[in-house]
């Protein structure tokens, strides 16, 4: 029943912000797993960081292939004269030098370029790791929002109903205006709960359509899933993790990696590169006049020797070294925010039986039966309805907590395998 009534709310709202929806496109319950594989699959922004990667590979391909050949051609009229005789004709000459880089120079080139790869690798993994990371956890938060609605809708239906009871019996008196006033009160609410749910379900609804590529009117229904929340390693344990496998410590020791590289770079780029090849010359003033040979030409670094290039390198290799230093400081910090949130919601949930949200649904239903029957009074038969919708929405933000704290674990310690395991998935009813 709650699901339905969930669906039924989502529907209503779609159709104050979209326009209508009819019932063949009610969709159908997906996992919270399967909206992660069509995320992975479809989003947008996957595009930039795979064209990246296509870009690295188009530099490795450069890299490693040396200075084109110049070609060098002179046109032009000799005209020779003296004493006894005068003549003039054409005169052209032809150079080929091939560019012939210092040992090691292109070697270096290729390995910096193989390291941008690297890193736009990098760059694709960390992306898909956040994006099933938000995908989860929003798609969490959007099935405990359609828990909360169909709960407040549900609580005020039950306030409406009884309300339209008391407003049929005779009133004796002045406690039954004044019961009928509280539950008007109570169920007024109840409707601003369920409408504020509704809303949430559709910021996270929009948030989930933008993560997958689709529109953002696309109706969505997230089956209830629940998590296993085991505990963690150690804090150090935990430090030691991040600080190996961690996408951003990757990251920042290819950079410094990289860093080094063009600091050999420019030192090796201090040395002139030489062009070398043949050249021919031919004049045709009263005699014809050829030259051939090899030409060697080279420049010399005298105003620009490269020092500031080096110097430059190395000023760039020691902020590398720094924000390497620094993003551990940072994931230290981080890790333990995460370790102490999930540690901290682990225990309340721990002390939580499972059947405390059950027991107190029925207790909310066994209230309005005997209010009805005049066994209960107003003000317990309203406080078990308000508490019900605030139990359950204590329990699910501390889960959703949980498995936010869990998830950004996983990223942080670059964890192989999952912190939390789904234990099932509910149905829809």
């Amino acid at each position: 029943m709650y699901r339905t009534l969930s669906i039924l709310l989502l529907s209503l709202l779609a159709f104050a912000l979209f326009g209508s929806v009819s019932a063949e496109e009610k969709p159908e319950p997906m996992t919270i797993e399967s909206l992660v594989i069509n995320a992975l699959a479809k989003n947008p922004e996957l595009q930039f960081y795979e064209s990246e990667i296509v870009a690295a590979k188009a530099g490795r391909r450069v890299a490693g292939r040396p200075g084109n050949p110049e070609l060098d051609l002179e046109l032009g009229h000799k005209r020779s004269s003296g004493s006894d005789f005068s003549a003039e004709g054409l005169t052209y000459s032809v150079s080929l030098a091939q560019p012939i880089e210092w040992p090691g120079r292109i070697g270096l080139r290729k390995a910096i370029a193989n390291g941008d790869i690297r890193l736009a690798l990098l760059g694709l993994e960390r992306f898909k790791t956040r994006l099933a990371g938000e995908v989860r956890s929003l798609a969490y938060r959007l099935s405990t929002a359609q828990d909360k609605a169909a709960v407040a809708e549900e609580v005020s239906g039950r306030f409406n109903a009884v309300k339209e009871v008391l407003v049929q019996r005779e009133a004796g008196g002045v406690t039954p205006i004044l019961e009928i006033r509280a539950i008007d009160a109570a169920s007024v609410v109840m409707e601003k709960e369920a409408f504020e749910a509704a809303i949430e379900m559709q910021k996270v609804l929009l948030q989930l359509n933008q993560l997958m590529g689709r529109r953002a009117d696309t109706p969505l229904i997230v089956a209830r899933t629940e998590y296993d929340f085991p505990e963690t390693p150690g804090f150090a344990e935990l430090m030691a993790s991040a600080l190996t496998n961690n996408y951003r410590m990757h990251i920042r020791r290819a950079e410094l990696a990289q860093q080094g590289l063009r600091v050999s770079l420019a030192k090796n780029e201090r040395f002139p590169t030489v062009n070398v090849g043949p050249y021919y010359s031919e004049e045709r003033a009263g005699e014809r006049e050829r030259e051939a040979g090899i030409g060697l030409s080279l420049e010399l670094p005298i105003f620009r020797n490269g020092r500031v290039k080096v110097d430059k390198a190395k000023a760039r290799r020691m902020q590398a070294q720094a924000s390497m230093h620094a993003t551990a400081r940072e994931l230290e910090r981080e890790v333990a925010e995460a370790a102490l949130v999930y540690k901290n919601s682990g225990k309340r949930l721990a002390s939580w039986s499972s059947e405390r949200i059950q027991s107190l649904r029925e207790a909310a239903e066994l209230a309005d039966r005997h209010y009805r029957l005049g066994a209960v009074p107003v003000s317990t038969y309203i406080e078990l309805q308000e508490n019900y919708l605030e139990a359950l929405e204590a329990i699910n933000d501390v889960k959703a907590e949980a498995l936010e704290a869990a998830l950004e674990l996983e990223q942080l310690i670059g964890a192989t395998q999952k912190l939390v395991k789904t234990e099932k998935t509910a149905k829809a009813e």
